[in-house]
């Protein structure tokens, strides 16, 4: 489910969850469970298997799932992107291929991305669901005000238009990413652990407050809206419409 691999002191994650490591209940329990278990590694690279960094949501497993899963599958996809986020580690996204909706949230929770292949962007509200708030605000820290457009159009960016607003950092060659970023991870390491920590603590202080102050009362609308007969409705909608367009 997610592959790590020492490249000496510095620890690859790869997400393993074929065919394009869509998030599922499975894999955001196992992502926390991964960056603990790697907690002695000088920085964490985060890559993809296959032609995918991450595809998103597995709306599939929420449509099937019902209210039962999506209550166990919300608070979760919250954790997995807060344990990314708030990791006191240097921690780089090695973007290898399409990185959409929740995989497009992974990357920004990274301290630097790179981008060989695919095309990354927001794609819930075309799914017809709303943010919660520890993605949202995860987006707003990394893009700012760029977050309007990229997330009320739901764009699809190849790497350059990603590069342009902010949301990738680094354009690679697709046979050097993985090198790439390995050596970005070895740079920023370089900076004492305690100094990078509390300077990382520091920089996502007013995401973490707008988290708290925002969830208490966001979070029980998401969930309604998510667990509704109508959203469900949508999803498959949703999902007729991209298997009719491959």
């Amino acid at each position: 489910m997610i592959d790590v691999t020492d490249h000496q002191g510095i620890a690859v994650l790869t997400l393993a969850r074929g065919p394009v490591n869509a998030l599922d209940l499975e894999l955001l329990t196992a992502l926390p469970e991964a960056l603990a278990a790697v907690e002695g590694a000088h920085a964490i690279v985060l890559t993809g298997s296959g032609r995918s960094f991450c595809a998103g949501v597995n709306l599939k497993r929420i449509v099937e799932g019902g209210v039962q899963y999506i209550e166990k599958f919300l608070p979760a996809l919250s954790r997995a992107m807060l344990a990314l986020f708030e990791h006191p580690k240097p921690v780089v996204a090695a973007v290898n291929g399409h990185a959409l909706a929740g995989g497009c949230v992974l990357a920004a929770a990274c301290d630097l991305r790179l981008m060989s292949a695919g095309t990354i962007g927001l794609t819930e509200l075309a799914a017809g669901v709303p943010f919660p708030t520890v993605p949202l605000e995860i987006m707003r820290h990394a893009l700012g005000p760029a977050l309007d457009t990229l997330m009320l159009r739901n764009d699809r960016l190849n790497a350059g238009e990603a590069a342009a607003i902010g949301l990738v950092h680094e354009i690679i060659e697709p046979g050097h990413l993985l090198t790439a970023g390995l050596r970005r991870a070895e740079e920023l390491s370089a900076v004492p652990p305690e100094v990078y920590a509390l300077s990382k603590l520091q920089l996502h202080r007013p995401a973490r407050d707008r988290i708290a102050a925002a969830q208490p009362q966001d979070e029980p609308h998401v969930l309604k809206i998510w667990s509704s007969e109508r959203t469900a409705q949508s999803l498959r909608d949703y999902l007729d419409s991209l298997r009719q367009s491959r």
